[in-house]
């Protein structure tokens, strides 16, 4: 099952603001927590006990918590890879290595004896992972996370990220990646507050549409907040989400007809197996309302990028069929536009696959 995560720095909030976002968080489905050392200064007693406070409340609240460090952590902190019982210690339910050892080290870390997961850097398109699973890890103790990016510009390409992330699932690995929330006093772990997405692409995009392409990606499982604090309003948005599918949203024409309406907002709808270059088609829709009247009532001359229709009787047996643009073309005269997907999520459009399935949420 998918989960959303969200991330707490503890040296630039206090454990009330954490607990309280915790709270929020648990509210909105959350289930996983992202934590980092690798810009906590303090020493170790202090350290042990403000993670151990609020990693026993978020346990109490649901969540698994992940600890980001490296090796250049582990010295300053007297850790081996050998003995983790330092995390142990702080309740934590697994340690990230945003920079990591040879490969072997790693792998006998999975066989550690309280159970930690084991979290990879993903974001090096290396054969990090392969000299890994070479030295045969318990690789049900073994996931990945990509890096996120604070500088604008700096964030990785979708290619890259798609190359990166294939490397972990080709061996049937968990994966995380990263979004941003747009508040403006949003922060992350190092002084550069440009948003702190893994993709580039989403850095200036609303939190919920990041989500969505990750979901039409399917190719990574948690989607983690990585920046402090989302508004309420972007996790109200994101409570709202269905994750296993993509949910558009979609401005309706008015006065939509009640059956067209149902078709739209009621139905889970699947793109055919026969791709085609100008429209994904729904087409189960047609079936269910077989022998209905689908009047012809708003055909312009031209269907656009993003309009959703749904075919009128004039067209006989394709009647009811639901579909969505992916290319500019003449209408016939005989489709009805009955909606268009918002402009921020038509680029989504492409990621649909034969047999994908889709909802639609309608927006005022």
């Amino acid at each position: 099952m998918r989960k959303l995560g969200i991330s707490l720095y503890a040296e630039k909030s206090n454990i009330e603001e954490m607990k309280q976002y915790i709270d929020k968080a648990s509210k909105a489905g959350f289930s996983r927590i992202f934590s980092c050392l690798l810009s906590v200064e303090r020493s170790v007693d202090e350290i042990k006990k403000d993670f151990l406070e609020v990693n026993r409340y978020a346990h109490e609240k649901g969540f698994e918590i992940f600890v980001d460090v490296s090796p250049r952590v582990f010295d300053r902190l007297g850790i081996s890879y050998q003995d983790l019982s330092f995390f142990s210690e702080i309740e934590a339910d697994g340690i990230r290595l945003d920079a990591g050892f040879s490969g072997n080290e790693e792998s006998l870390m999975t066989f550690n004896p309280h159970g930690l997961k084991i979290e990879i850097n993903m974001s090096n398109d290396t054969h990090y992972i392969d000299t890994i699973m070479n030295y045969c890890p318990n690789q049900y103790q073994l996931v990945g996370c990509h890096n996120f990016y604070p500088h604008q510009y700096s964030g990785l390409s979708l290619e890259h990220f798609i190359s990166c992330t294939e490397r972990f699932k080709k061996y049937g690995l968990k994966t995380a990646a990263f979004v941003s929330c747009s508040s403006p006093d949003a922060f992350g772990p190092w002084p550069t507050t440009e948003g702190l997405p893994t993709l580039e692409m989403h850095r200036n995009l609303p939190i919920d549409v990041q989500i969505k392409h990750m979901i039409a990606l399917n190719n990574i499982d948690d989607i983690i907040i990585s920046n402090c604090y989302p508004t309420d309003e972007e996790l109200n948005k994101i409570a709202k989400m269905r994750l296993d599918l993509v949910s558009f949203n979609i401005e309706l024409i008015d006065n939509i007809p009640e059956i067209e309406r149902k078709i739209i907002l009621e139905d889970i709808h699947f793109n055919r197996g026969d791709l085609n270059e100008y429209l994904i088609r729904s087409t189960q829709s047609r079936v269910k309302y077989k022998g209905h009247e689908f009047s012809v009532f708003n055909t312009p001359e031209y269907l656009n990028v993003g309009d959703v229709i749904i075919e009128s009787s004039e067209y006989g047996h394709y009647a009811g069929e639901l579909q969505i643009v992916k290319k500019k073309m003449k209408n016939s005269g005989k489709s009805n536009v009955v909606g268009k997907i918002v402009d921020d999520e038509v680029f989504l459009i492409p990621y649909i696959k034969p047999w994908q399935k889709f909802i639609f949420q309608e927006v005022k």
